[in-house]
This record gives structure tokens, sequence and C-alpha cells, in this order.
């Protein structure tokens, strides 16, 4: 059932009873976001998706937060305190910052929040998210209690936090939902029902009102935010499909005012009729294809994963596929990250002509191909037609060039997610990554041996952990990029993926909104936000 249509009654009736007064109430101002395919969990804790995050962001305020330009600025925490050997740091909490119910958001809050993240029994793939600060590795592998986490409430609006080491990205990695408080008495009351419409407890500027599986949530304005007096509107609408199709229907129709992928099955047509609405930029992103590194023929054979990353034509993904400004790179971690230079391989430099001959040549010396053992390979995707039509090129581009059997496998997103974390997938894995946080490690942590089932393709090399974690101790801004610039070398060697493109977000925007800016990390919070009707 169309939202819009609920509402109809509700609405005709408000206009009636406006002609009967002398001063009517001003309407409510709606935002109906399209919000791609069904969350993964709206507890901010366990979602692991770009659609949870959207809402995480609507209903949750952390010590640091989104500007109206999409950069990080200073959230819960007034401002905050360093130690010389950057290993503390002392956060102070506005005073006006309460939850929903009225009740403050203390320190206490945040300290319970991280317990829960890194708590095994909370079973969060975010856990790893917190292990810079002290003892929280430990705490997430059994090895030490929750009261030992390096973070206490030094007073009721004071959290001191203290690190294992040095981390220069910390501070900026706080953007992420994952790291923003939960209230304690609301989480303590309803247990794992906390997150439920009617008994969750939000500190942002929306509440939680309504979450239909399979069709929405719903968030109002929350009157308790601090700056709730900047935020327009009153009601936001997450809707939720598989089909970019449908949602592109929808926002045509008017049901929706905003879509956050267009198809790039309609790309062209968009362009021709809709120019006015397209909002298409690049994000700090990337899609990429996982090859199973725990199962054969994957595990033990670098050399034809090389040869499948080589076959990949990304130019013509991004010009005949995508066409939507995506930049058809290999390397694993996006472009514009200051101080970050890429790696400088040879593979790098080729034409696809020479990386086409060199796969070949790699495939044959892998055992397959002619006169070898035959190649088939199962690409698991989600339903997306956007999706499925990157794949079908793909397996066209390995099954002419190095002879493979290409078997198409399409999930639902929420399955994908959950086959390729279990590492429950045949071959090869269709995903992709929005950075945390503008820094290379929140995208090479995805490959490193301690991160569970975010790691999720299984990918276990020694040298490259202790690539990651030396980077990570290295105070000095310039060696510590070094390190990992060495560390996405070795990722690239070993190849336990292959990159599609790095991203750009295909928005669609109706003209009726207004205050929408192109986000680096593509996060644009509805309180932000207006729609003229």
């Amino acid at each position: 059932m169309h939202f819009a249509r609920r509402l109809a009654p509700a609405l005709a009736a408000v206009a009636v009873a406006a002609t009967l007064t002398a001063a009517p109430a001003m309407a409510a101002m709606i935002l109906n976001r399209g919000n791609q395919a069904e969350p993964t969990s709206l507890d901010p804790h366990k979602g692991t998706d770009t659609q949870s995050s959207r809402i995480a962001y609507d209903l949750f305020e952390g010590l640091m937060t989104f500007g109206p330009d999409g950069k990080i600025i200073p959230g819960v925490a007034e401002r905050w305190e360093i130690s010389a050997d950057g290993l503390v740091y002392t956060f102070f909490l506005r005073a006006d910052s309460v939850w929903s119910d009225g009740t403050p958001v203390t320190a206490e809050d945040f300290v319970f929040a991280w317990r829960r993240l890194v708590d095994p029994k909370t079973t969060s793939d975010y856990a790893y998210f917190l292990w810079p600060v002290k003892n929280a590795e430990a705490i997430s592998n059994g090895k030490a209690p929750l009261e030992a986490l390096g973070a206490e409430a030094a007073g009721p609006k004071t959290l001191k936090v203290t690190l294992e080491r040095p981390t220069g990205y910390f501070l900026t990695s706080l953007i992420h939902r994952t790291t923003y408080p939960v209230s304690k008495a609301n989480a303590e009351k309803f247990g794992a029902d906390f997150i439920k419409p009617g008994n969750l407890v939000s500190n942002g500027a929306y509440v939680l009102t309504e979450a239909v599986p399979q069709s929405h949530v719903t968030v109002v304005k929350n009157p308790k935010f601090r700056e709730a007096a900047s935020v327009r509107i009153d009601t936001v609408n997450f809707f939720h499909t598989d089909s970019p199709e449908t949602e592109l229907r929808r926002f045509r129709a008017g049901e929706l005012d905003l879509v956050q992928m267009a198809p790039v099955t309609q790309v062209d047509w968009l362009r021709q009729n809709m120019p006015e609405a397209m909002r298409f930029y690049p994000v700090l992103g990337n899609r990429y294809l996982a090859f199973n590194m725990t199962k054969e023929p994957f595990k033990s054979n670098p050399k034809l994963r090389q040869a499948l990353a080589l076959a990949v034509d990304r130019q013509i993904l991004v010009d005949k596929v995508t066409k939507s400004g995506e930049l058809p790179e290999m390397t694993f971690v996006p472009s514009g990250i200051p101080g970050y230079a890429s790696p400088d391989l040879d593979m790098l430099k080729m034409t696809q002509a020479e990386r086409d001959a060199l796969a070949r040549t790699l495939v044959a010396e892998a055992g397959y191909g002619p006169g070898g053992k035959p190649l088939a390979i199962d690409i698991l995707h989600s339903t997306s037609e956007s999706v499925r039509k990157t794949m079908v090129a793909v397996a066209s581009m390995w099954q002419s060039k190095l002879g493979a059997k290409v078997t198409l496998n399409n999930q639902e997103w929420k399955v994908v997610l959950q086959k390729a974390g279990e590492k429950d997938y045949a071959g090869v894995v269709e995903l992709g990554w929005i950075g945390d946080y503008p820094d290379p490690y929140t995208f090479l942590k995805l490959f490193h041996g301690g991160v569970g089932k975010m790691n999720r393709s299984g990918y276990a090399n020694p040298a490259y952990d202790a690539l990651l974690d030396k980077a990570n101790l290295t105070v000095d801004p310039a060696a510590r990029m070094a390190l990992l610039a060495e560390a996405e070398t070795l990722l690239l060697t070993d190849a336990p993926m292959l990159v599609q493109y790095h991203t750009t977000y295909r928005n669609l925007v109706s003209p009726k909104v207004k205050g929408w800016v192109e986000s680096p990390m593509g996060v644009q919070p509805s309180r932000y936000l207006t729609v003229e009707r």
C-alpha cells in the first residue's frame, strides 16, 4: 500500500477542519526518501549497510556529526582535549544534549553503548570499530571483561577515552553511527526490543514511529533535539525496495522526493527527460567482487584471481553500463583522500589489451582454460537490476576472454550480506563500500584477518595485517600513509578481490527539495533539508 494513499484520508480531514477555523494550522512538511533495499537492522550496533546508516543519522547524534555541507563537525561533544602522547581523549558533552524523553545524554550512555558494541554477546560486525580503544579488541575476543574498556564517565558530561596506541584516524572515525550513544536506561528497560517504534529513545533530530518490513520506516521531528528550532521537516518516510526501477517510477509519480541510486538501465533516458533531477557525483566508495578465500579454486590460486581481475574492462563498464561518471580504477582505496598516494603497479599502467594478454597467460599457468581444467565461476549478487546488468557484462568478459562458464546467483541484499559475512558463497560475491570516514584504513581494514564477518573474502595474510597494524602505530602522517599504500600494494598483488570502479552516487532530487548538497560520504541528513509543496 502506498504511504501517500494511506495518508490521504487524514490529510483530507485536516483540510476540512482548516476551512472551519479562522487560523488554520500550518501543514506538516513531509519528505519521502527512496532508501534502496530493506536495511539490515535499525539497531545502531547491528546495521551493516548504508540503508541502515541513513536512518541512524536521522535518529542519533554522536560525538561528531555531519554538517550541512556533509563535512564532519562537533555533535554531542562541544569540545575535546587530546593528551600530548595521543592516548587520552577527553570529550566535554553539550549541556543541552538530551534524549527524546527529556533525560540528559550522559557520558555513561556512551560508555554503555561502546561496551555493548564490543561485547561478544552483541555479535556486532562493527565491533572492531572501537579496537583502538584500550582493551576493546581483547573484550571482543572474550579475553577481558566489559569493565576493562578504556572509556569512562569522568563526570555526567565528561567522557574520558584511553587508546591502546596513538591512532591518527580515531577522531574522524567517531562520525560513524556505530560509535553513537544509546540510552542506557532505555536499552536496559526494553532489552533487545529497545529499537522498536514506541520503545526507542533517540537523541537525533528525529524519533522512530513506524517500521514496516519490506515497506518503509517513518521518523518524526524530535522536539527535544538541541537544534530542533532549525529542523524544518516534520516527517521523513524511508521507503524500501530491491528495485531501482520501482523507485524511479515512484519518483516520476511524485511519491518520492529523493532517490538514492537511479537505475543504470535508465541513465540515458534520465539525461534526455529529467536532467534537472539528476545529482550524480563521486563519493568515497567503490564496487568490488570478493573471491572466497576459504574455498577452492580461489583459496590457493593467486594467478587465477589475478587473471580474473585483469580481464575486467573497467572502461567498458563505466562507459557502456553504468554511464554515471564512475572512475574505471583498479585500486581499492578511492582517490581524493588528502595525503594518500595510490600504489604504482605495472598492471595499473597497462592498456586493457596488455591486461587481457597477461590474464590469458596467468589463467593457463593456473591450470585452466584451453588444455586445462574447465573454469566455472558462481557470482552471488543482489537482485538489483543495475547490479545484474553489471554482472552480466563482467560474466561476458570472463567467458569471451578466459573461456569461463559463469553462473549468476541473485539474492536479496540482506541474504547477500549474510552469506558474504559467513563466507557461505561458492566463488565470488559482488559488494560495495562507502568510506566510514576519510582515511584509507576504512577501506583496507576490510581485508584485515581480525575483523571477522566484515572481511567477506576470508583473506588472511599476516604480512598485510602487520602493515596495517604498524601504520596505526605510526604518528607521522606521511609515514603512516606510506605504510598504508604498501599494504594496498600487497592487497592488489594477492588479489582477494577485484575493483570494478570507484563509485558515483546517482541521486535523483526533486526541485521541491532544498538544502541538498553533494556529500563526500553520500550522507544528506534530513535535518538540513526542506520540501516546498
